[in-house]
């Protein structure tokens, strides 16, 4: 017998109000969107956190180089088709939420694995489509990314998407309670 059983923390969440029917569409919108785009961030930080560990073992820049071109070509054939097909907005968000796994934008990390005018280049391209690769996500100043937070917090109790940490704190219940005091006011 134990005198104790480890328990996983449980965050009770309170069922959200809308204040009109419009607020619950765009939503349900946000949600759609947010589900569809996360297992991409979430893959992106995973192969990123792999290619910088396995950076760290080659020595030579131009093997360095080459390694960084051969996982850049794998992503692309792997990914491009489904990406290509992403809305404006799944764009943006899925731009939000790779800051949220990897704690750096996506023009840093093109930067920081290319060049800086490759990055340059692939933010003017992506401001064509209204969509910025230099985005943060702020859920504690941006309505949208705490709305993404919440359905994020939400999917993973329900077991429809895979729990993945955050690449910086993010305190589900102070942001709730920040919200619920702006929207008190």
């Amino acid at each position: 017998p134990r005198e104790f059983i480890d328990l996983d923390e449980v965050i009770l969440l309170n069922k959200i109000e809308f204040n009109s029917k419009e607020d619950r569409r765009r939503y349900l919108i946000l949600r759609r969107k947010t589900r569809k785009v996360y297992p991409y961030a979430k893959m992106a930080s995973e192969r990123l956190i792999t290619m910088t560990e396995r950076l760290k073992t080659v020595k030579k820049k131009n093997e360095r180089k080459r390694y960084t071109k051969r996982v850049q070509k794998y992503i692309e054939e792997e990914f491009s088709e489904k990406l290509k097909k992403l809305t404006r907005t799944e764009g943006q968000i899925l731009v939000k939420l790779i800051h949220r796994q990897t704690g750096r934008t996506a023009f840093d990390l093109v930067k920081e694995l290319r060049t800086g005018w490759r990055a340059f280049w692939y933010n003017t391209t992506a401001n064509m489509f209204n969509i910025s690769i230099k985005e943060q996500y702020q859920p504690f100043d941006v309505k949208e990314d705490y709305l993404i937070e919440d359905i994020l917090e939400r999917s993973f109790q329900d077991n429809i998407l895979e729990r993945q940490k955050p690449a910086f704190k993010i305190d589900y219940l102070d942001l709730t309670s920040h919200w619920n005091k702006k929207n008190n006011k």
